[in-house]
C-alpha cells in the first residue's frame, strides 16, 4: 500500500505540474496550444462573461474548500492521510484543465502596448511574477506542499516534523508570495483583452478571498508567531496590509 501511495503522489504531482505549465503558455497566449486566454469557444460576450465567471468561481471553491481544515477531516475518513495533499492537487489540475478547455475567449482589447521595449518589459515581468512562485514553493517546502513529502514519511515508516513557522527571502517582505507572484502573472499582459482580464479580476478576487480564510488557518497553526509576524510585515505588497 505505501507504494501505491508514492504512484498515486507522483502521479497526482506530475498532473499538477503540466497544469502550471499550461498556466503559463495559456496566459502568455502561445498559439502552439489548442487553446489559451484568447483562443477557446467562440461565443457572444454574454455567453462568454457567463462560463469564464463560472469556470474561476469553480476553481476558487475547490481550491478553498479543500484546503480548510474542517473539509480535511471530514475528507480523510474517505481518502488516506498520506495521499490527502495529492489529491487536493490532482482535483486543482482536473479543474485548471477544465477552465482551459472550456474558456470563452472575449476578445475586445482594453489596452495595446505598441512599443517593443516596453513589452519585453512587460514579458519579462510575467515571467518573473511565475519565478516568483516557483521560488516561493520552495522557500517554504515544496514536496509537502504538493504531497511527496507526506507519501514518503509514510514509507518510511516515519511521522512528519511538527510545523515550524519560516520566513525566508520573499517571506522576509511579503506574507504570501505566492500569491504575489501569481497577482503579477495574472496582469502583467502588454495586450489586456476582455476575457483576460475578467480572467484577471477573477484571479484577483478569488486570491483575497484565499488570504483571509488560509490566515485564519495560519494563526490556529502557529499562534502568537504568526499573529506577530503578521503584525511586522505586509500581506501581499511589500508594507502594504499589515496586522
Amino acid at each position: 500500500m505505501r507504494a501505491l501511495y508514492l504512484l498515486v503522489a507522483v502521479a497526482c504531482y506530475s498532473a499538477f505540474f503540466v497544469a502550471f505549465v499550461y498556466l503559463v503558455g495559456f496566459l502568455a497566449g502561445i498559439e502552439a496550444l489548442p487553446t489559451h486566454v484568447d483562443k477557446g469557444i467562440v461565443s457572444d460576450p454574454a455567453t462568454a462573461a457567463v462560463w469564464d465567471i463560472g469556470l474561476i468561481a469553480l476553481f476558487g471553491l475547490q481550491h478553498s474548500v479543500m484546503a480548510r481544515q474542517g473539509f480535511k477531516a471530514a475528507w480523510t475518513k474517505i481518502v488516506p492521510p498520506p495521499i490527502e495533499r495529492s489529491v487536493y492537487c490532482l482535483a486543482s489540475a482536473i479543474v485548471l484543465a477544465l477552465l482551459y478547455r472550456f474558456w470563452h475567449p472575449i476578445p475586445a482589447v482594453v489596452w495595446d502596448i505598441a512599443n517593443p521595449l516596453a513589452r519585453n518589459l512587460i514579458w519579462a515581468l510575467f515571467l518573473g511574477g511565475f519565478g516568483i512562485v516557483f521560488i516561493s514553493t520552495w522557500l517554504v517546502n515544496h514536496f509537502e506542499l504538493f504531497g511527496l513529502a507526506q507519501v514518503w514519511n509514510n514509507w518510511r515508516g516515519t511521522a512528519a516534523p511538527a510545523p515550524q513557522l519560516r520566513t525566508p527571502l520573499f517571506y522576509k517582505l511579503v506574507r504570501h508570495p505566492i500569491y504575489t507572484g501569481f497577482l503579477i502573472a495574472f496582469w502583467a499582459t502588454p495586450t489586456m483583452t476582455a476575457g483576460h482580464l475578467l480572467l484577471a479580476v477573477g484571479t484577483t478576487i478569488y486570491l483575497f478571498i484565499g488570504i483571509h480564510y488560509e490566515e485564519r488557518d495560519l494563526v490556529d497553526t502557529f499562534g502568537q508567531d504568526y499573529t506577530g509576524y503578521r503584525q511586522q510585515v505586509g500581506k501581499i505588497i511589500p508594507g502594504v496590509g499589515k496586522g
